[in-house]
């Protein structure tokens, strides 16, 4: 990425002959990756990829990048945003993310239930994504149990826009400007969808009250970067986006708001450090429906009509002079997150009788160190560090709305401890473009306040909250062989993973019948409860392969992983399956072509089947679709620029009901669209 230099002012005509001028280089970009981040597997998608994407969807962007997968398979234009966590190594589907999500070092989770809202990051204003696969980032924090996907903003002047039209009435329009303003750099961006959307069930299960599930979203940020001294930069940052989706059945429209800043002080000097501050707001609001065995009718089972989250968090971190081959690392980091759930529930002839309200905060902050030796053709490093967490207000209030008697009210203990971190790294080069590297490392996952204090229902299933939950703990080991050269690149890493006490939605009963913490669960019912397991293992074996011959690019990515339970007491029949929403192949192959402003890209992604529950009992369908893209110049900035998604109209199973209803993920979808390049 070019950085941004502007000469200094001088005093006068006279001592612009005399002296050179001086730079100011404003990169916009927090301090440089860190010797040790050489020794782990990490995939960079680079703003050109981001480019010729054949989706503008970032959460489908990502997905091309073996082993990352989200909780559902549907994207972010037609699945509910509480199923958008996102995860890594067939460490299971969760809700909750398992990876830790950065924006210029700021976490992207939502406060109360750890879920990304992808529609709020614009890729056209992304430099970089960068995922790092494996857990123990000391620097990050505990939200990256099972790696990072860091998210670098663009600092290149120029305007830059996009208008694309596409099947199902659908428009997406994104705008962004950078420029010099105030003695730095700013960037303005915004973008906007929408579209009707398609029948999220599959055609032979459809009744009379299924239909469209339309959506619209609009996002708009604003950033400043400059110096504020001969080697201080700052950088400030304010966003908000807005979401409405409907899930293509009366009575499920779901709205999510958010507003971010964020002030960064990054120092470039000799001794390098960078100081974070941020502050985050968020507003969910949703409907729940069912219908009849016919689907003729759908009716509200559930309504979120307030779900605030708000956190603050900071960081700091030092890197003072040193040796050559030695760089030092030392830091602390904290966030602050509060949140509740209200909602009706418990309807009767569409009239709710219940209102519930559930809640709490969470707070962690941590201390890091990390050194890395680099002597000759050997790299050595080791990272600890150590957080304080606690778990503070719980709560959950249940009432009857005739009357207003309390059903339940509980306040639940506030919880606290240290959990410890670390990580140790090798690596060899051992010529000829070869080199060799190793890792272990342990990381842990705070539970959400979702998962802790909100019960909560999907169709005929209920899964009751849990406040008791311990903390998820991640230990795992991987070793890694890289050749690269003549235009070419391979990369294979072995990895071995093991999450104790992994939260799960287990089930303990069938409807009908009353159950603690849920109520009626009706027949085809499954009712659950949010535990922890013994421990999930996962290892397999991850390929990233790259062959550039003249015009032409080929990549691979891919990744293969073997996971199983250990599980006893309630949920001791999950003992020795495979996790729910894991599977076991994700990989992607693409083949591109660029000749000056001309490219073309077709892809293929497969993912290997899954399994929908807990128990393994209803099985996703592996899925091997394609996409294409295309870019034509018309003038030297403006191009026309062709996409497909799904290209051949694969029918991708999203999830699939108890009562054996297939939910589709996104059919063939065509974009024709004009792009404004910089």
């Amino acid at each position: 990425m070019p950085a941004l230099t502007k000469a200094r002012a001088a005093p006068n005509a006279a001592a612009m002959l005399d002296a050179p001028s001086e730079p100011i280089v404003i990169t916009g970009r927090a301090l440089p990756e860190p010797a040790a981040d050489r020794l782990l597997s990490v995939v960079t998608v680079t703003e050109e990829e981001l480019a010729h994407a054949p989706s503008r969807q970032l959460d489908e962007i990502v997905r091309t990048v073996g082993g990352v997968h989200l909780f559902r398979r549907s994207d972010a234009r037609s699945s509910h945003p509480t199923s958008q966590g996102v995860t890594l190594r067939g460490l299971a589907g969760n809700g909750a993310s398992r990876v830790l999500v950065l924006l210029d070092g700021v976490p992207q989770a939502d406060p109360f239930g750890g879920w990304i809202a992808w529609t709020a990051l614009d890729p056209l204003s992304l430099a970089q994504v960068r995922v790092t696969r494996g857990g123990g980032s000391v620097a990050q924090g505990p939200g990256a149990l099972a790696g990072t996907i860091e998210l670098t903003s663009a600092a290149d002047p120029g305007i830059a826009g996009a208008l694309d039209v596409g099947s199902r009435a659908a428009v997406d329009a994104r705008a962004a400007w950078r420029g010099l303003a105030g003695g730095g750099l700013l960037s303005l961006s915004a973008s906007a969808a929408r579209g009707d959307g398609f029948i999220p069930i599959v055609k032979e299960d459809r009744g009379p009250a299924d239909r469209r599930a339309p959506y619209r979203n609009a996002s708009g940020r604003l950033r400043w970067s400059g110096p504020v001294g001969p080697a201080t930069e700052l950088q400030v940052n304010f966003s908000g986006f807005r979401d409405e989706r409907e899930r293509g059945l009366s009575f499920t429209a779901s709205r999510t708001e958010g507003l971010d800043a964020s002030v960064r002080l990054v120092g470039r000097g000799r001794w390098g450090w960078s100081v974070l501050g941020y502050g985050q707001l968020r507003d969910f609001e949703s409907g729940f429906a069912g219908t009849d065995a016919d689907r003729t009718e759908a009716r509200r089972t559930a309504l979120q009509y307030d779900v605030p989250g708000r956190a603050v968090g900071w960081s700091a971190e030092l890197r003072p002079p040193a040796p050559a081959g030695l760089e030092w690392r030392v830091g602390l980091d904290g966030r602050r997150a509060t949140g509740r759930s209200e909602e009706l529930g418990s309807y009767v002839a569409t009239v709710a009788t219940r209102d519930r309200k559930s809640g709490g905060r969470t707070f962690n902050a941590g201390l890091f160190a990390e050194a890395t030796v680099t002597q000759g053709a050997l790299t050595l490093s080791g990272a600890g560090r150590v957080d304080r967490w606690r778990i503070a207000d719980g709560n959950y209030l249940e009432q009857l709305l005739t009357t207003g008697a309390t059903v339940a009210d509980q306040q639940f203990p506030d919880r606290f401890g240290w959990r410890p971190t670390a990580r140790a790294a090798a690596g060899l080069t051992l010529g000829q473009g070869w080199s060799v590297r190793s890792a272990g490392y342990l990381g842990w996952r705070l539970p959400t306040l979702n998962e802790l204090f909100r019960p909560f229902r999907a169709g005929s299933d209920a899964t009751a909250a849990n406040a008791f939950l311990d903390s998820e703990r991640l230990s795992g080991i991987e070793a890694g062989l890289r050749w690269e050269g003549s235009g070419a690149r391979l990369e294979l890493t072995l990895f071995r993973n093991r999450l104790r006490d992994a939260i799960a939605n287990v089930t303990l009963g069938e409807g009908p019948g009353v159950f603690p913490g849920v109520g009626f669960v009706p027949a085809g019912g499954a009712y659950r409860q949010r535990q922890n397991l013994d421990a999930i293992r996962s290892q397999g074996i991850e390929a990233e392969g790259e062959v550039r011959r003249g015009p032409w690019t080929g990549r691979v990515s891919a990744s293969l992983a073997d996971m199983e339970v250990s599980a006893s007491g309630v949920a001791a029949p999950l003992d020795g399956l495979r996790p729910a929403q894991a599977p076991r192949w994700t990989t992607t192959a693409s083949l591109g072509w660029q000749e000056q402003e001309r490219w073309a890209t077709l892809q293929a992604r497969y993912v290997g089947q899954q399994y929908e529950d807990d128990l393994g009992s209803v099985r996703l369908p592996a899925a091997l679709t394609f996409d294409a893209s295309a870019g034509l110049p018309l003038t030297r900035r403006l191009g026309l620029t062709f996409r497909a998604e799904n290209l051949l109209d694969k029918e991708v199973a999203a999830t699939i009901s108890g009562s054996g209803v297939v939910e589709r993920a996104t059919p063939r979808t065509l974009w024709l669209g004009l792009v404004l390049r910089p």
